[in-house]
């Protein structure tokens, strides 16, 4: 951006600029001070955290002091709607909007994985690829005469993908109108791990993929998702264009990413698809070793049950897993390197790519570091998926060597203080925590700062929180009854507009079930049909009901009346048998602490938040949070931090002051 014209705009103006680009728009007071608390962290070089609750307008927050910013500013999304929202809607508004205040009018990229763009190098082959290799890699074989059908659907998709091909500029997946499923997909795209670049590749100048970073370094902003950032992190940074600002929202999730990109597994269909990729590679004997690795994993999963391994490999686990990183070893050194003139170096590549892959994660189950955590993991089914999976206990450290280096990093959410602190979040995130201050909130730690902007909701005049404190303790799984006639209540005097969140899908179920039975109302489940159907159907009829399990939690805005009901049917803490949950609670338990307040607690209260964020989605939306478990009264110590996680509504432990207010609504 040329230096005359940063002078000219400010941040203020370019918010002024955007926010009356809007019929009605206004600048308000959390965005203002949000924008203020950008511009000095960008200026003091100093990391922020900010959270911004629901109808401040925190996109418009951050994006227009991004735009001083030399060079491109990146912004990370975790959920595909927050990244379409900035694509679509408001990056291209802000663009036309400020145009007139910079001079010029402000660029925008969105930066993917690689696998969400076309490969022309696995297209020009994906009608060579058999069935056997790649429709059911990753589910049970079909019954016979299934083939024939099978392949001719993949093969009328593929040709459908071929005439987009030529159309495209992009190769972005999500540009493909009427889409593919994913094994039509992966015929034609290439994950990072297989690529061998440009340079050594017969199609490199077409490439898609590299065409969307040259496209990312030319912009202005930038936007990717949390998934590709920890990519990129764990890569060294060698992904994402050089840059000065990042912009991290929905920042909650963040640590999770990362720990799902920091995780491996080794199952034996991939064993056994490695052997098939590398068979006209590698010399008999190196197949054959193969093979016996993926026979010796199965019989070694099947004599161990799911969950955490807490005293290492039992032996035949490691024994398989001995053998598989020897055989992996010895398939790479007959393999040898990629070479330009390789007959087929993308083939050869993704041969090398997964054998690789098998062969470091063989290693490092081996090798039983603290550090990490293992565990098996099988499908309710009898013939579902089998694994042995590998994670870090913490990634806090991953965090803070490689997160904050070399630039100023912004972090926003809804939901960035659990019992009205930053520290536990900041903690998360790999920010030392300085001492509390008189307000029992850290003002800032070592490099960095936080603000709490608030939201323009009246929530104690527009929702009322209920807790069902008359509730047994919940104990079993489901739906217990007590808890069911409850819902039942609150449902019937609302007439519908309701929103269900449950701990399984078996309680979901459940409720479904019980409302089916006792009203006429319209009762959406989730999995019956897609979910945007879902919501839409929901959205539209006031008297519809929408029951469902953890997605729900963050990924339903409805604004209205459609919505004004949302029940939780117990705390949301994590399953006992979550591998990653227990292992890290353990540790502190070990270490002294409690793992239950440090681990499972905060948990909850993210969730919890995020859960109850579902009712109040505008100015003028009123309703009820009704929590079903009676812990959130009762218990000690927890109960109130979790309380104080969420949104200032009007409180109350009495039903007919809830089913009062219901009552109300419905004649409203």
């Amino acid at each position: 951006m040329p230096a005359a014209t940063k002078k000219k705009a400010t941040a203020e103006k370019l918010l002024a600029a955007a926010v009356g680009a809007v019929p009605g728009g206004s600048a308000r007071p959390g965005q203002q001070a949000m924008v203020e608390a950008i511009e000095k962290a960008i200026k003091d070089r100093e990391h922020l955290l900010v959270q911004a609750g629901t109808g401040t307008g925190k996109s418009l927050g951050y994006l227009t002091p991004a735009l001083l910013v030399e060079g491109p500013v990146v912004v990370s999304t975790a959920t595909l709607a927050l990244q379409n929202q900035l694509v679509e809607h408001d990056l291209p508004r802000l663009a036309t909007a400020v145009e007139p205040v910079l001079g010029r009018k402000p660029t925008f990229a969105v930066l993917k994985g690689r696998h969400h763009y076309l490969c022309v190098a696995k297209l020009e082959h994906a009608d060579e690829e058999t069935p056997t290799d790649t429709l059911f890699d990753d589910a049970p074989a079909p019954k016979s005469g299934q083939w024939l059908g099978e392949a001719g659907r993949l093969g009328k998709q593929i040709l459908r993908i071929r005439s987009w091909a030529e159309k495209t500029e992009t190769g972005d997946r999500d540009e493909l109108d009427p889409g593919v499923d994913d094994t039509a997909w992966r015929q034609v795209s290439m994950p990072a791990r297989d690529c061998v670049g440009a340079g050594r590749c017969p199609y490199g100048q077409e490439c898609f993929a590299d065409a969307s970073r040259v496209r990312a370094r030319e912009a202005d902003i930038v936007v990717t998702n949390h998934s590709l950032l920890a990519v990129d992190m764990i890569a060294g940074r060698q992904i994402v264009p050089p840059h000065k600002l990042l912009v991290v929202d929905e920042a909650h999730e963040l640590a999770d990413r990362v720990s799902s990109a920091s995780q491996a597994e080794i199952t034996p269909e991939a064993v056994e698809r490695a052997g098939r990729r590398a068979r006209t590679l590698i010399p008999p004997s190196a197949a054959e070793a193969l093979a016996a690795a993926a026979d010796a994993l199965t019989v070694g999963l099947a004599d161990v049950p799911a969950g955490r391994l807490t005293t290492g490999l039992p032996d035949g686990l490691r024994l398989a897993v001995t053998q598989l990183e020897s055989a992996t070893r010895a398939a790479l050194t007959a393999i040898g390197d990629v070479k330009a003139d390789d007959p087929d170096p993308v083939g050869k590549q993704a041969a090398k790519a997964v054998l690789d892959e098998l062969s470091k994660t063989a290693q490092r189950l081996l090798e039983e570091e603290e550090s990490d955590v293992a565990w098996v993991e099988k499908s309710d089914l009898g013939h579902g998926r089998r694994a042995l999976v590998v994670a870090p206990l913490s990634v806090a450290g991953t965090l803070s060597q490689s997160l904050y280096s070399d630039r100023t990093v912004v972090v926003t959410s809804a939901t960035l203080t659990l019992g009205g602190r930053f520290d536990t979040v900041a903690r998360s995130l790999g920010l030392p925590v300085a001492a509390p201050g008189p307000d029992g909130a850290p003002a800032s730690g070592d490099g960095w700062t936080s603000l709490d902007v608030g939201s323009p909701f009246d929530y104690g005049k527009q929702g009322i929180l209920y807790v069902a404190a008359h509730l047994p303790r919940p104990a079993m799984s489901g739906l217990p009854d007590a808890a069911g006639a409850e819902l039942l209540r609150l449902v019937e005097a609302l007439g519908g507009r309701t929103l269900g969140l449950f701990s399984s899908r078996k309680a979901a179920t459940q409720a479904a079930e019980l409302l089916r039975a006792k009203t006429d109302l319209p009762i959406l489940l989730q999995g019956d049909e897609t979910l945007p159907i879902l919501v839409r159907k929901f959205r539209e009829d006031k008297a519809s009901c929408l029951f469902g399990v953890m997605s729900l939690w963050q990924g339903v805005d409805v604004p209205g009346d459609a919505c004004q009901l949302v029940v939780i049917d117990r705390l949301p803490f994590p399953r006992p048998d979550e591998p990653l949950a227990a292992a890290r609670s353990a540790a502190v338990d070990a270490s002294g602490g409690s793992g239950f307040a440090a681990v499972s607690v905060p948990i909850a209260a993210v969730r919890l938040a995020q859960g109850v964020g579902r009712l109040i989605r505008s100015t003028g939306d009123k309703g009820v949070v009704a929590v079903l478990d009676s812990r959130l009264e009762t218990a000690r110590g927890y109960g109130a931090f979790l309380r104080k996680s969420l949104p200032p509504f009007w409180y109350t432990t009495r039903s007919e002051v809830a089913l009062g207010a219901l009552t109300r609504l419905a004649k409203s």
